[in-house]
């Protein structure tokens, strides 16, 4: 009987995908048979760029990954992740102080599905400091972000600022 593949769930909302989350998928992707790259699509954010936008820009940055799926979602994690199989929801951590908003969320999704097991990665100390909100802010008022962002981000992230003008994004 073959073993059951080991899928896991790295949920978010990606908006933009940062050097921190591309970093959680490379060193997460080889500890399963499937890494699902969920993008949650949340109707009450104003998020920067589209849904489509956002997953075409992971799949640009993870197709060398072959193990890497990406994938939209709306609703809960728990729910999501049951229905694709999934028995592990992937959350990096920058900060210890993240640790506990993301302990309490684990707890809830296991609640809502016992089956659903929650692993948190530490950033690498490059990544730390890095979030796609700091990405947009420094990407509006036109500061550098190399290193912030994998190349295929900042090329998007570039021609956004120059269809809506210097000071904007």
């Amino acid at each position: 009987m073959p073993a059951t593949p080991r899928i896991a769930v790295f949920a978010g909302s990606f908006d933009p995908l940062t050097n921190g989350h591309a970093d959680v998928i490379v060193r997460s992707a080889p500890l399963f048979d499937r890494l699902i790259v969920a993008v949650l699509v949340n109707a009450s954010k104003q998020p920067l760029f589209s849904a489509d936008e956002r997953v075409a820009m992971i799949r640009r940055v993870v197709a060398d990954q072959p193990r890497v799926e990406v994938d939209t979602f709306d609703g809960l994690l728990a729910a999501y992740a049951q229905a694709r199989g999934a028995t592990v929801a992937v959350r990096g951590l920058r900060t210890a102080s993240e640790f506990a908003e993301e302990w309490q969320m684990a707890l809830m999704n296991r609640h809502l599905n016992a089956g659903l097991e929650t692993l948190f990665m530490p950033a690498s100390p490059e990544c730390a400091h890095i979030s796609s909100r700091l990405v947009k802010e420094i990407a509006r008022l036109g500061g550098p972000i190399d290193g912030l962002v994998p190349p295929a981000v900042a090329a998007h992230l570039a021609s956004r600022r120059l269809r809506a003008g210097a000071t904007s994004i």
